[in-house]
């Protein structure tokens, strides 16, 4: 029978992430010297789960001169953590935001007609201008206006006294596929509005198209914004995009080890007994679980003294049991990772979304906001 000591290390939480903001800046910098133009950090999404307003400060430190968001309420947040640079939200804004989009130098996409007469509307009542980005459809299927409308569109707007048009941009569909043609007839559609524009006078200061695969793989994309995401993040944007040299993910995500117990032969494991001990085997728990973000998916696993262990039975809300006959001299309080690395073995959150067969950016994103972030290397 074994006697196990009580050793727990003396810190703060059972589950944490560790964002080392030194690498989110230098990801940035290095993104700013192969873009070659300006780079506008997304931050959209908890700021791909890494927490919005302190990564903002970091890279608004590093020199970002835009954000981009989802939704007006992201942007709202970064002005009242004293966010000065200029912010583009990506998404729909309801035209009841436009006096708050207004007040706080808040820049808009408007992709349909109807949602830009709303806008001049609200404008004209205050008698403001709101700066607004349009968004052209070249092949995404999601937000834009079509091609064939996209000039005749941007006159009106042009026409309107209280709508200043600040940019044009599209978005790739496959830029993280560069085996695809996708990209290329995106970008020949949008060169094509973009010279009769120029052609008409009508061509905005601000030109995008780039996302981060955007960025990397296609150079001509680049125009003069390049709107980055997941690689800023250090994380690739797919297993055929690599990212530039010396850009590394800045997040590791840690719980720790609270019980161990050795179970006899058939003994369940978790809701529904999914798995049972063959012999007794020596049962650990964690202090993560679905409530967290940690998928309730057989075959996850985490790295325990640099092994990794696999997770066994159903995930719960909570807490989650792991198998630690590879790791004998496990003690509670133990450091567990779950993405990240320890002792030279890493789990990346690409191999974690390859499990759930998903992508990275849904493993980051769902990340949930009662995990605290504990961030490294603040500027003081």
């Amino acid at each position: 029978m074994r006697v196990y000591t009580w050793q727990m290390m003396l810190d703060n939480y059972g589950t944490w992430l560790e964002i080392d903001l030194s690498i989110l800046k230098k990801n940035f910098v290095l993104l700013s010297e192969l873009s070659g133009t300006n780079v506008m950090p997304i931050v959209k999404a908890n700021a791909y789960g890494h927490g919005l307003e302190r990564v903002a400060v970091a890279f608004e430190e590093a020199g970002a001169e835009w954000f981009g968001v989802a939704r007006i309420e992201e942007a709202l947040a970064l002005r009242e953590v004293g966010i000065k640079v200029r912010i583009l939200v990506l998404g729909y804004t309801p035209p009841s935001r436009i006096p708050h989009a207004i007040q706080e130098n808040i820049s808009l996409t408007v992709y349909d007609p109807l949602v830009a007469e709303a806008y001049s509307e609200y404008a004209n009542g205050l008698k403001k201008k709101v700066n607004l980005h349009v968004k052209v459809e070249s092949g995404m299927g999601r937000l834009g206006v079509l091609m064939k409308d996209a000039v005749g569109f941007i006159e009106n707007i042009h026409g309107q006294t209280n709508l200043l048009l600040e940019g044009v941009f599209t978005h790739l569909a496959c830029a993280d596929e560069p085996e695809k043609e996708v990209t290329e007839k995106q970008v020949s559609q949008f060169e094509v509005l973009l010279n009769e524009l120029r052609s008409k006078d009508r061509l905005p200061e601000i030109v995008h198209a780039a996302n981060s695969a955007g960025a990397i793989n296609y150079p001509g994309t680049r125009f003069n914004l390049v709107r980055s995401g997941i690689a800023l993040y250090g994380q690739p944007p797919s297993a055929e995009t690599k990212l530039p040299e010396g850009v590394r993910s800045a997040i590791f995500w840690k719980t720790r080890l609270i019980s161990i117990k050795d179970l006899p032969p058939g003994h369940g494991i978790s809701y529904g007994h999914t798995y049972h001990t063959k012999k007794t085997e020596c049962i650990g728990v964690i202090a993560v679980g679905y409530g967290d973000g940690l998928r309730r998916q057989p075959g996850n696993y985490v790295l325990l003294h640099g092994k990794k262990v696999p997770i066994i039975g159903n995930v719960c809300m909570d807490q989650c049991m792991i198998k630690l006959e590879e790791v004998p001299d496990a003690k509670i309080g133990d450091e567990v990772i779950i993405f990240g690395e320890q002792n030279g073995a890493e789990i990346t959150s690409s191999e974690i979304a390859n499990n759930w067969n998903t992508i990275n950016y849904e493993v980051l994103c769902g990340l949930a906001a009662r995990i605290p972030r504990n961030y490294l290397n603040i500027k003081n």
